[in-house]
């Protein structure tokens, strides 16, 4: 088999069942995925249909009920509690709606943050921590706290702390989800630059105009892949089942 075309994230069957006072709940039902190395794809759906369920088990935040799951040519079940830790931490770049920044900490301490826990010189970490906040405008702000900035400014930051690493992948949770729409276009433009240097991303969010950015779209309905490709039939079957395209 050529290696080089091995997808960068394989998913086969993944199913996530949660149980809660003897309730079942299905977040996932059989999910098959492929992410390619320099993907970006949007995981788009209304509330409720598992959309941070699955972004949860990319990132190895959880681990699914039944399937596999592959990243890197690795089987994600066969690592050791510190081993998933060491590919969370160094394969793996999380954004999250709620900026998730460490409030005592400056911002150039939390995006060196994820750097120090891999043992990293401190020479590498400065280059790596004015890189990525350079990249996103963010230098001139390295000495001020989280609660000196705006919401855009945050996540900014976030961002920042997500590329630093050079993850395989970026994970983005409803990345503007906490912004105002001039704020949440100015970080969406963010990731489409990062894409464009050949980063691999995968967003999850409620909003069609921003899934239309990505290369590809993979629709989530009750747990359920219910298209791919953001087709204008899948948009169709969306807006049947009460998901407000438009919106």
């Amino acid at each position: 088999m050529n290696t080089s075309a091995q997808p960068l994230i394989h998913l086969d069957g993944v199913t996530k069942v949660f149980f809660t006072d003897e309730v079942e709940t299905h977040a996932l039902a059989g999910i098959h995925l492929e992410i390619k190395s320099g993907e970006y794809i949007a995981i788009a759906g209304p509330s409720g249909c598992g959309k941070s369920t699955l972004l949860s088990i990319l990132g190895l935040l959880d681990s699914p009920t039944e399937g596999r799951y592959i990243l890197n040519g690795k089987e994600v079940a066969s690592l050791a509690l510190s081993e998933r830790a060491r590919v969370r931490n160094r394969e793996i770049g999380f954004i999250f709606q709620s900026f998730n920044l460490i409030g005592d900490l400056n911002v150039y301490e939390n995006v060196e943050l994820p750097l120090t826990y891999r043992g990293m010189k401190s020479t590498e970490r400065k280059e790596r921590v004015m890189a990525a906040l350079e990249k996103v405008g963010m230098a001139h702000r390295a000495k001020h706290l989280p609660s000196q900035l705006s919401g855009g400014q945050q996540q900014r930051v976030a961002v920042a702390r997500a590329v630093a690493g050079s993850p395989s992948i970026l994970l983005a949770d409803e990345p503007t989800g906490n912004l105002d729409s001039k704020n949440g276009e100015a970080v969406m433009e963010l990731l489409r630059e990062l894409h464009r240097e050949g980063a691999t991303i995968c967003m999850v969010t409620h909003d069609p105009r921003y899934a239309r950015h990505a290369d590809r779209s993979i629709h989530l309905f009750d747990g359920r892949v219910l298209e791919e490709d953001g087709s204008k039939r899948a948009e169709k079957e969306l807006e049947e089942s009460g998901f407000d395209i438009a919106h």
